[in-house]
């Protein structure tokens, strides 16, 4: 396999360091000190930076102002945004758009579209269902309005929980189903009559809400019924998340090697002991395979490549190594910091309750084991 980067693809990440070499991970109160959220906004200047280089339409056309390039590009800057835990709707708010601009009507992508590449409107979007355990196209039903095959309008009753910065989003993309159980997606304005917003905190101390509607009404140029619309949108959440995950780690691990390398024990770096050096190479071959699932998957994705399994199969490889990986990561790291770990004047702290918000957000591995398994049962490789 060959995965060696476009130009244009290293120079996004080039522009995305520069952007984020200004960010400080403790910028904010740290979690473990702060009862609710850690901050009631998202980072404004970083997102405003952000839209004044491009990076915010970065994988939309040059008709709505982006730079055309494709989702692998995205998952290279979400990889490292995570570095320095930057607190934006970066995958959120890219993936929505890129799945209006591939799935929805002409008109919504035009009002949409240029605002979000240029940082105005923030998306964000659903997709954790109610509980995080079920199909979240099954939280939300969606009936149509109207007479005939062309509804006017949708109306949508349910309830989709953590949705990251909710309070703060101009839409929410809500995955919902119809009667004949056909998933559609619809652009919900969080302010239309119906809809109620419920405080959560992540584990990270990132405000999410529980998004209730009752009785939402959509336009039906709001509503994104194509087939795949959602699946799309999922795919590229789930994959933005396990490029989170990869950022991260690599992070996690060069700060355990600094310090590690500088803490003396018996008049040596405790990096030169062999147990530590053991478990730091373990988890450098966590990253590394956490790695290669991460751009198989995003490969599959951006190309549409065929191959034994369907592109879901990578993802849930993927998630697989980013889920478990990730863990073990931070749990060394704290492990070989000793104490300093747990210091909330140390930013490792912080890292570690990033890492367990992605290990959540992405499920336990032995799921994505058990889809791994039933598409293997459904596609047996010669």
């Amino acid at each position: 396999m060959d995965f060696t980067f476009t130009e244009e693809q290293q120079a996004a990440v080039e522009a995305s360091r520069a952007v984020f070499s200004g960010v400080a991970p403790d910028s904010v109160p740290s979690p473990a000190l702060t009862p609710g959220a850690v901050a009631e906004d998202i980072d404004r200047r970083l997102w405003g930076e952000l839209a004044g280089s491009d990076l915010l339409g970065l994988t939309l056309s040059e008709d709505y102002g982006g730079a055309g390039l494709d989702p692998v590009a995205l998952f290279l800057v979400l990889r490292e945004s995570a570095k320095v835990l930057a607190r934006v709707p970066l995958l959120e708010s890219c993936a929505v758009a890129m799945t209006i601009e591939r799935y929805g009507e002409s008109g919504l992508a035009a009002e949409l579209l240029p605002r979000a590449a240029g940082g105005e409107l923030v998306l964000t979007a659903g997709a954790n269902g109610r509980t995080g355990h079920d199909p979240a196209e099954l939280a939300v039903t969606a009936r149509p309005e109207g007479p005939g095959a062309a509804p006017s309008g949708w109306v949508l009753d349910g309830v989709q929980s953590a949705v990251p910065w909710a309070q703060v989003a101009d839409r929410i993309a809500v995955p919902a189903h119809t009667g004949e159980g056909r998933a559609v997606l619809a652009l919900v304005d969080p302010a239309r009559q119906g809809v109620t917003l419920a405080d959560q905190v992540s584990t990270s101390g990132e405000r999410l809400a529980e998004v209730r509607l009752d009785g939402v009404r959509v336009e039906a140029g709001e509503l994104i019924d194509a087939p795949g619309a959602w699946e799309w949108l999922r795919d590229l959440l789930t994959t933005g998340t396990c490029a989170l995950a990869l950022g991260l780690g690599e992070r996690v691990l060069a700060m355990t090697a600094e310090y590690t390398g500088k803490r003396e024990q018996f008049g040596f770096p405790v990096a030169t002991f062999q147990a530590v050096a053991v478990q730091a190479a373990d988890r450098y071959i966590d990253l590394r395979a956490m790695e290669v699932t991460l751009w198989q998957a995003a490969w599959r994705i951006s190309t549409g490549a065929g191959g034994p399994l369907p592109a879901a199969g990578d993802i849930a490889v993927a998630k697989i190594w980013a889920s478990d990986g990730v863990r073990r990561i931070v749990q060394t790291a704290q492990h070989l910091h000793g104490g300093f770990g747990a210091d909330t004047d140390y930013p490792l702290h912080r890292f570690h309750a990033w890492a367990k918000q992605i290990e959540l957000s992405l499920g336990p591995a032995a799921a994505h084991e058990e889809a791994l398994g039933d598409l293997l049962a459904a596609h047996p490789l010669a």
